[in-house]
């Protein structure tokens, strides 16, 4: 069984979800950020980068959000096509939200957040770049219920950044496309179960070792 070691942020959700697209089982071990649980040995040798997610299959380790897509989509021949063209097209819009979405909502998150000082160029700097971000996702999904072809990993990672826009401060107004497929993907009962996981800690989900519908064991 696959050990999904996780938390929840948007880069942990699209190994949860992809788990939960592919019914795979899958145990879950929260790594509790905050007590810096991803910077302890032992984890360290899962995931030298002392981050989340990372997976163990049977032995094998995988590490970084979008690797961990790519395997799992490889391993069970399932959201990503088999043509070279498709491939190349899903791993493009993969690419485009872990070099860009993903990063400048990130730094949009700090700056408007976290950062203990209100610096107004460097949050105007990100949203400003999370917004042109979201409107580049508008303008694909204009003509495309997806953003490569079938619902595949592209989806399933831009999807977990984009439907949080408003964390970073970011409207998306007159970006309907955007919305539109922001909900399509959303409704997915899949997609529904890997965004609780790791689920609320008030829901005593320790004793409680399978989500409705879902594959995953918490440990």
């Amino acid at each position: 069984m696959i050990k999904l070691y996780t938390s929840e942020t948007p880069n942990g959700w699209k190994a949860s979800i992809a788990l939960e697209e592919l019914e795979l089982p899958y145990e879950v071990h929260h790594i509790q950020l905050s007590k810096g649980e991803q910077k302890e040995p032992w984890y360290l040798k899962i995931n030298p980068n002392g981050r989340i997610p990372a997976i163990d299959d049977d032995g094998f380790t995988v590490f970084e959000s979008g690797a961990i897509l790519m395997y799992l989509a490889e391993k069970t021949g399932k959201l990503m096509p088999t043509d070279i063209k498709g491939r190349s097209l899903v791993t493009q819009w993969l690419m485009f939200q872990i070099g860009g979405l993903g990063p400048m909502m990130g730094q949009a998150n700090v700056f408007y957040r976290y950062f203990p000082e209100k610096i107004p160029a460097a949050i105007e700097r990100y949203q400003r770049e999370t917004r042109r971000l979201l409107e580049v996702l508008n303008t694909r999904l204009a003509d495309n219920e997806y953003l490569a072809g079938d619902y595949s990993i592209a989806d399933i990672a831009n999807w977990t950044w984009a439907h949080a826009y408003a964390w970073s401060g970011v409207n998306i107004d007159g970006l309907d496309d955007l919305q539109r497929w922001i909900d399509l993907v959303g409704s997915r009962p899949a997609v529904q179960r890997g965004k609780m996981v790791p689920p609320p800690t008030d829901l005593g989900a320790q004793d409680d070792k399978t989500l409705e519908g879902g594959k995953k064991l918490l440990v």
